[in-house]
């Protein structure tokens, strides 16, 4: 397959550009497309054939000459190629930037964004779900950045203690590892068996697992 080119995005972009009212010019001073329209600011358009850090960088600096920015890439493939897009095209709102995508085949441009000042609209639920975690959490067990590790999280420090509790004292009712270990969910938690730690003997009584015994190096 031929590799695109920054060239060919520029035709179905001007033709995009003219049917909205604009004069259209390639290659003005540092922009790759600007396009003027009554007395209207310029309409500055950077053209890359992916999105990069690059791009990202050419764009933001064409916002010392307008508000009206965009960059423009090909059109996504795939379900994965359209996750990326997705996720760029986000980071382009975040950063004030309009961004079309161009359909080479049919010449076709979709804008999927409008340069605008970007307002973070904030999640409270998820704010509060951090902190909760934050909280609950025992010291700091993990190193920023990891990826291939398990994370420790507060519910495995819990499920731990409550396997550690059945390690030493055997067999117990779910109650009783709730009053000894100060964990309100130890019963939920040992019945859910998420790490595959626990078994259940018999209703309501919970012993520890062959898989629980690896976790805690017994």
């Amino acid at each position: 397959m031929a590799k695109i080119k920054e060239t060919e995005l520029y035709a179905p972009v001007k033709a995009y550009l003219v049917a909205l009212g604009y004069e259209v010019k390639g290659e003005v001073g540092a922009a790759d497309v600007v396009a003027r329209r009554g007395g209207d600011a310029p309409l500055i358009v950077e053209l890359k054939t992916g999105f990069s850090l690059q791009l990202m960088h050419q764009a933001v600096a064409r916002q010392r000459i307008s508000d009206s920015v965009y960059v423009a890439v090909p059109r996504w493939k795939g379900r994965a190629g359209w996750k990326a897009f997705k996720a760029n095209v986000g980071l382009c709102k975040r950063l004030g930037l309009g961004v079309l995508s161009v359909d080479l085949a049919a010449g076709a441009v979709q804008a999927h964004s409008d340069p605008a000042p970007f307002q973070p609209r904030k999640s409270k639920p998820k704010a509060a779900a951090l902190m909760r975690e934050f909280e609950a959490r025992e010291g700091d067990p993990n190193q920023g950045g990891m990826t291939r590790a398990p994370i420790v999280t507060a519910y495995r420090q819990e499920a731990e203690k409550c396997a550690r509790y059945l390690a030493k004292h055997g067999p117990c009712r779910g109650r009783d590892v709730k009053d000894a270990t100060g964990i309100a969910r130890a019963t939920a938690m040992m019945r859910s068996n998420h790490y595959g730690w626990f078994l259940r003997p018999e209703k309501g009584v919970y012993a520890l697992s062959p898989a629980g015994q690896a976790a805690l190096n017994l």
